[in-house]
């Protein structure tokens, strides 16, 4: 067996069992330890497109926490490793029942961190944009660098996977801020996109979140790149081992985009700007201001492995985007369908503000599921703040994940202060409103299952406009 990365403590085990298989960012660990020839299977709570793919690719999964419907083989302690997400509660019987007997058990982000020792190790971590731009980098790369693995935080349209299997030496991956997971990393290159309040349930304060920030950038090992977004204020003062860059949207600086075109449906052609060179008349693959910005960043992280300026280019104007990120269904003149995954008062802001410039004088309609209620309590005002850029919202209860209800939250604390037209509905009405209201740019939000809807809301939507 050739192994992608060195052997470590977690390659001795021949058994790899999940709990919470079907994240995003497990899921990618549990395809890679497939890959290399282990034996793997989980426990989720819901049966998903993601779950059941993994079905496909051989991984035994089951959707009751019940120890009976874990396989024998994954109960011989000196021979299995248990990886776990800390979105799984305290209480579940799976998680102890290991814990009880002995075995070695550890978090998502301790087996990432140990995956990805001794390579060349890229990281894009922020309260938002890291999966657009970590995706990007990695398809850049493969296109016209050094052809990095990488371990996803969505899934890439381009290689239809959230797992990229490239060349040994050389790593992206996303650098996720939720239980401070990103400490396990220590990156030679890293990106950092937003540092907002979030996640305020973990962190408690703004500052506790941009001081786990700035812990993440002091593991940027000697000699090492930071590239921040220009908009991030954190001081760097002591940052003197490392080579600092700033990068942004047209803003010039280290890194930005400039002589920015509209071009049809929504794209746009610009100039990269680096050190050491332009790109000139790139044209974006997927729409959006937004994602001009995740380009550059991600040009930027790539920059010092190297890459060719032709190539690169040409993979700008192939990159097909991510699922769940500004994808859109349909883009007609008739009617427009996109589904984002905006849950932070912030995404929703630049995902409205970018349709608005792509779509203008059109009537934007938004339907939000709200992810956690600590989130809703914590930024109510500010998702009511920018959920009134859209010209209607429909919001749906919210989606609890791993929490339980909190007296007084809910969704009217979002909708009350929301200053255009806005509602409350249950998500099974959701396509009968699509039916039977008129829709002109549509537009899904939430991180919670509201994507379940989206191929219904796709196909009521192109048979309603006859678009088949």
């Amino acid at each position: 067996m050739v192994y992608l990365f060195p052997k470590t403590v977690i390659m001795d085990f021949g058994n790899i069992y999940f709990i919470g298989i079907g994240g995003i960012g497990m899921s990618s660990i549990a395809r890679y330890f497939k890959h290399i020839g282990k034996n793997v299977a989980g426990y989720d709570r819901t049966s998903t497109v993601l779950t059941r793919a993994l079905e496909e690719e051989g991984m035994d999964i089951h959707y009751e926490d019940n120890v009976a419907l874990v396989p024998d083989i994954f109960k011989n302690v000196s021979d299995t490793l248990v990886i776990y997400t800390p979105a799984i509660p305290s209480e579940h019987a799976e998680l102890n029942y290991f814990r009880d007997n002995g075995f070695r058990i550890v978090k998502r982000s301790k087996a990432l961190g140990e995956l990805s020792q001794g390579k060349y190790l890229m990281a894009v971590a922020g309260t938002h944009g890291k999966t657009t731009t970590s995706t990007m980098a990695a398809y850049f790369d493969n296109m016209a660098g050094s052809g990095s693995s990488a371990f996803l935080g969505g899934i890439s349209r381009n290689f239809q996977s959230n797992l990229v299997l490239g060349n040994e030496k050389n790593l992206i991956v996303e650098a996720d801020e939720f239980d401070r997971s990103f400490l396990q990393l220590f990156p030679d290159a890293a990106v950092v996109t937003a540092v907002d309040a979030d996640h305020l349930d973990i962190y408690g304060t703004y500052e506790e979140v941009k001081k786990s920030f700035a812990e993440f950038i002091s593991q940027i090992k000697r000699g090492g790149v930071l590239v921040l977004n220009n908009r991030i204020d954190i001081d760097l003062a002591d940052k003197n081992d490392i080579a600092v860059y700033r990068y942004s949207y047209d803003i010039p600086c280290d890194f930005y985009a400039k002589n920015i075109k509209p071009v049809e449906g929504g794209h746009s052609c610009f100039d990269i700007v680096c050190p050491d060179m332009v790109i000139e008349n790139c044209i974006s693959g997927i729409p959006g201001w937004i994602n001009i910005e995740n380009a550059v960043a991600a040009v930027a992280l790539i920059w010092k492995s190297g890459f060719d300026a032709d190539k690169l280019k040409d993979a700008i104007g192939s990159f097909s985007g991510v699922k769940r990120r500004f994808e859109f269904y349909i883009n007609t003149p008739e009617v427009v369908y996109m589904d984002d995954y905006a849950h932070h008062p912030e995404e929703l802001k630049a995902a409205i503000k970018s349709l608005r410039k792509m779509f203008p004088g059109r009537k934007i309609k938004a339907i939000f599921q709200p992810h956690l209620y600590t989130r809703t309590r914590d930024f109510a005002k500010e998702f009511s703040e920018s959920l009134s850029l859209a010209d209607e919202v429909v919001l749906l209860p919210i989606y609890p994940a791993r929490e339980l209800p909190i007296d007084g939250v809910d969704s009217e604390m979002i909708r009350k202060n929301i200053t255009s037209d806005a509602r409350i509905i249950d998500k099974s009405q959701i396509p009968d409103l699509v039916r039977n209201e008129p829709v002109d740019v549509l537009v899904t939000f939430g991180a919670g299952d509201i994507d379940v809807y989206c191929g219904q809301i796709n196909s009521i939507l192109k048979e309603k406009y006859g678009l088949e």
